[in-house]
């Protein structure tokens, strides 16, 4: 039968004598009063006072103080690298600097000392164009790698500059949208919100374009998408696929919209399907969209009248005696006659009051 071996204290210096020695101080510093010195005892049963409240930290007293001249580890030494940060630090961070025209840098490369004079961009990154006192100038990308008085910067592109809106005013000095309506204050140009769910549909490519050109910023403004019908033939098709109700509205401009046409027999038919009251087909009475800019625009008396079962492009461009033999001429005209719209002004009255009937149309209280 084993038994225990009797206790022995540790051999002095020992260990096990280290490890007592340092469990007895810190048993000794828990029964002593902070800042008395003296040992303290309590009742059995009885719980010793609160301990005093912990300094308020530095974060309660306000921002960490930045190293210093004088301070070299400022109000906390894990809160920044005084090696990094500082005047003392001996390997500094580049600080992010914008560049600016006249301000003098260093390229620690090359060693290459100029001011600069220019900001490019090439292969799809930003150069900066440095011109030393000789009048030798050399281009360096622009990034980290660069002195500013003696201290390493990270160069940034100068901020783009802020340029007044430009654009048709009221009599009162408010800026109007292409359309003629009062623009948003405030607003980034050209910023779109989140499309409703009501929508607008065009003929082809053109309306879609003069449509944009006019009506682009209210339409950006109201969250309404234009979509192309590619023929007014498929508009019957289109409307049964959208499946509109009181909420999701569909609006609908056509060419050639008068009585006895084609477009006025298939707006007829679509009003009579399931859910036509919330379709709304309008229209003006050209045949192509190109006739609703005024012709005085481009320098025309009138639109030319084009022979029946002849094309209407191809037609309008032989009888003005532009070129019209390809698809790329009847392009090259169209982009010529949109280059004379410049707002509401250059579009026939017929154009302007049905777009702004659709557009009213789906963006009535309660659609969405």
């Amino acid at each position: 039968m084993n038994t225990p071996a009797p206790y022995r204290q540790p051999v002095p210096g020992s260990t096990a004598a280290r490890r007592a020695a340092l469990r007895a101080r810190a048993q000794a510093r828990t029964t002593q009063v902070p800042g008395a010195g003296t040992s303290r005892t309590t009742a059995a049963g009885q719980a010793p006072p609160d301990p005093p409240s912990p300094a308020p930290t530095s974060s309660a007293q306000g921002p960490l103080r930045q190293p210093s001249s004088t301070d070299r580890y400022g109000s906390d030494v894990l809160s920044a690298d005084p090696h990094r940060v500082g005047p003392a630090a001996v390997r500094p961070q580049s600080a992010p600097l914008r560049v600016s025209r006249g301000l003098v840098v260093e390229d620690r490369q090359t060693g290459f000392v100029g001011a600069v004079v220019a900001v490019e961009k090439s292969g799809g990154q930003h150069l900066v164009v440095l011109e030393d006192r000789h009048g030798t100038r050399r281009a360096f990308p622009l990034g980290p790698g660069f002195w500013v008085e003696g201290r390493p910067v990270l160069l940034e592109p100068p901020a783009p500059a802020r340029r007044r809106p430009t654009g048709p005013r009221s009599a009162s000095g408010r800026r109007l949208t292409a359309s003629g309506s009062y623009a948003v204050e405030g607003e980034e140009t050209g910023a779109a919100k989140v499309a409703r769910a009501s929508r607008i549909w065009v003929e082809g490519r053109h309306d879609a374009e003069l449509v944009e050109k006019v009506w682009g910023d209210d339409l950006r403004h109201e969250g309404v998408v234009v979509l192309l019908l590619e023929g007014v033939d498929n508009l019957a098709r289109v409307m049964a696929e959208f499946a509109p109700s009181p909420t999701r509205r569909a609006g609908v401009l056509v060419d050639h919209l008068v009585a006895g046409s084609k477009e006025s027999r298939i707006a007829q038919e679509v009003a009579a399907m399931p859910g036509g009251d919330n379709i709304l087909v309008l229209g003006h009475p050209y045949v192509d969209v190109w006739q609703a800019v005024r012709p005085e625009r481009l320098g025309l008396r009138a639109w030319p009248q084009v022979p029946h079962g002849t094309d209407i492009k191809h037609g309008t461009l032989e009888a003005l005696g532009w070129p019209h033999d390809s698809q790329a001429d009847v392009a090259h005209a169209w982009k010529r006659i949109l280059g004379r719209v410049h707002s509401y002004k250059d579009l026939e009255p017929s154009l302007l009051g049905r777009m702004e009937e659709l557009i009213d149309f789906v963006t009535a209280p309660g659609t969405r």
